[in-house]
């Protein structure tokens, strides 16, 4: 897990290095985050529209989540960590584990609710914000840096997702990288 975390910082300062040696400016940084964010909102719609309603409570064992608990915890990583860079809450609470947000609707509210929560934060955020750094517990990170992770949890988390809706007999949707 360090290792990762390494690779992802160690790419992420190539990628900042080059943006400045090239003259990129950090609002066309933002505008590219806010673009992927709005693409991962759709793809992870496209899971949610494909699981069928009826599986959404279904657990391949006993010991992992259901999928509507994935998506909930997707949609809850998506808001604490991007709030760490937003520095804003987002409303709606702890709904992870809320019994009444099981649902394929409120599943997909809650989903879709937090990728627009990042993405109309990413929105109103000065692109020389980014750099700026936060501490939360042992983490130090740019803020630039807790969007980067926020996006990664999402993405193993609807990955996830494909094994769920596979076992549900369905397709899963196609890749959607553009």
């Amino acid at each position: 897990m360090k290792k990762q975390y390494f690779i992802l910082t160690v790419a992420l300062l190539i990628v900042s290095f080059a943006a400045h040696a090239q003259g990129i400016p950090t609002e066309s940084i933002k505008e590219s985050m806010v673009k992927d964010w709005e693409r991962a909102k759709k793809y992870t719609q496209a899971y949610l529209d494909a699981m069928p309603a009826d599986k959404y409570g279904r657990k391949p064992t006993d010991s992992i989540r259901s999928f509507s608990e994935q998506m909930l915890h997707l949609a809850s990583g998506n808001v604490f960590l991007a709030s760490n860079a937003l520095g804003k809450g987002w409303g709606y609470g702890n709904i992870e584990k809320s019994p009444t947000a099981q649902g394929k609707d409120s599943v997909a509210f809650y989903v879709n609710a937090s990728y627009d929560y990042v993405i109309n934060g990413i929105k109103n955020m000065d692109g020389a914000q980014l750099g700026e750094r936060v501490k939360r517990g042992n983490w130090d990170f740019a803020k630039v840096e807790w969007l980067m992770k926020a996006f990664e949890h999402q993405t193993h988390h609807r990955g996830q997702g494909t094994i769920y809706i596979r076992l549900a007999g369905v397709k899963p949707p196609n890749e959607m990288l553009f």
